[in-house]
């Protein structure tokens, strides 16, 4: 059974990036345009890895990572912020919320699918 991963991003070209190269490897993806909609979504189902923009209209990253943490399935699950926030303080602030990893856009999509297999396989 492929691992589900859900790729939340308010940039639709971002969004295809990433299910494109994670559906070549093999997994299973769900999108979703912003944090309420990743929110609905990860509540809906469940998802081996949730991968997060920062910057989006409505529930930002920061806020869908602190929400998702606050639920029983998503306590331990791996989450990853992938972001043109690049700072130090960004990134302390996302480990402070929950965050399991950041990447940095434009993102390598190898390095995305090395980070990936090593959290989930």
């Amino acid at each position: 059974m492929p691992k589900k991963v859900l790729t939340v991003d308010d940039s639709a070209s971002i969004r295809q990036m990433v299910t494109f190269t994670l559906k070549s490897a093999g997994y299973e993806v769900v999108e979703a345009v912003d944090g309420n909609g990743g929110l609905a979504r990860a509540q809906a189902d469940n998802f081996d890895l949730i991968l997060t923009d920062q910057n989006m209209p409505g529930m930002d990253g920061l806020n869908l990572i602190r929400a998702l943490r606050k639920l029983p399935a998503y306590g331990t699950t791996p989450i990853l912020m992938l972001t043109t926030e690049s700072s130090d303080q960004m990134k302390s602030l996302g480990r402070a919320a929950g965050a399991t990893g950041w990447l940095v856009k434009p993102f390598d999509p190898q390095k995305l699918l090395d980070v990936v297999k090593r959290l989930v396989g």
